[in-house]
């Protein structure tokens, strides 16, 4: 059911920029966005969970459909055995590609979903673990849930190779410089399905206030560009729909340290991910889910 139904959320400025950006299309996705979004139900590969009578995701391994009504309940080792995801985030997870070896930044890791399956990717199937993964959190109030989703997904004997960090991101292209193979830039957007939602925040909404966040976007990403290794990888994303927050914050990056953007060949295979100049874009209108932007960059050695 659309929230815009006997809705009184309107905004001029809103409205023209993305008509601006998105043309004719622009009714469909402000449609889309104001749907209740398509959700998957992600096996825990920590434990022995069972798949039941669930439907798979035709596009994601370990991923199935979730049910409407559906509760998550605990496997026999305690932990739940499945978390419910947008699967555009699964997709940008999995763009990491961390290894074994590798150490490894979510910079900002909260509510704690790309998180897990970065620790699979690490783990799951490896004979030992000699990488670490930073799992960072400004906010101390979504720190505490990003906890509490690690210990009620991950045995403890399995989650040493993990530490939870409160720093701020920008913090890290200073304090860690060329530490990270692997850095999640994962970083706090406009959110338009989000803000939708809330009138008084969609009221306030501007062209100038998505500017100002651009800058707190390049800050982070910035800093995990420094942060980064050499033949190192970040994956740098929002679930904004804005270019200013998305394509343009990766131009910036671009015009100042020449980075490499990757088209890994398995996403050619997912046949709603839209390329973009820089990256890829997952919207509503067509998948059912998202929004969500991300780009793959690598640092040359």
């Amino acid at each position: 059911m659309s929230l815009f139904v006997n809705s009184p959320l309107t905004n001029p400025l809103f409205e023209k920029y993305f008509e601006k950006v998105y043309g004719g299309r622009w009714n469909l996705i402000k449609e889309s966005l104001t749907r209740h979004e398509k959700q998957v139900l992600r096996l825990n590969r920590f434990v022995s969970a069972e798949e039941k009578d669930l439907q798979k995701c035709e596009f994601l391994d370990n991923c199935f459909w979730k049910p409407v009504g559906y509760s998550l309940q605990k496997s026999g080792e305690g932990l739940y055995d499945f978390y419910v995801m947008d699967p555009a985030s699964v997709v940008v997870a999995l763009a990491l590609e961390p290894k074994s070896s590798d150490d490894v930044l979510d910079m900002c890791a909260a509510p704690g979903g790309k998180t897990l399956i970065l620790a699979e990717q690490m783990s799951v199937g490896a004979e030992e673990v000699l990488g670490t993964l930073v799992s960072n959190e400004m906010s101390e109030s979504r720190r505490d849930r990003l906890m509490r989703v690690l210990h009620e997904y991950i045995p403890k004997d399995q989650r040493m190779f993990i530490s939870v960090k409160g720093l701020d991101g920008n913090q890290y292209g200073l304090r860690n410089p060329e530490t990270y193979d692997r850095i999640l830039a994962d970083v706090p957007c406009s959110g338009e399905r989000h803000l939708l939602e809330n009138s008084k925040e969609f009221a306030l909404w501007s062209e100038k206030r998505t500017k100002n966040l651009a800058v707190r976007q390049y800050s982070l990403l910035s800093s995990a560009w420094l942060a980064l290794k050499p033949g190192g990888r970040i994956v740098y994303s929002t679930c904004s729909i804005s270019p200013e927050e998305n394509d343009a914050v990766v131009a910036k990056l671009i015009k100042k340290r020449d980075p490499i953007i990757l088209r890994p060949d398995w996403l050619t295979q997912i046949d709603f991910l839209e390329q973009t100049s820089h990256g890829y874009q997952i919207l509503p209108d067509r998948s059912g889910f998202g929004p969500m932007y991300f780009s793959v960059i690598e640092k040359s050695i």
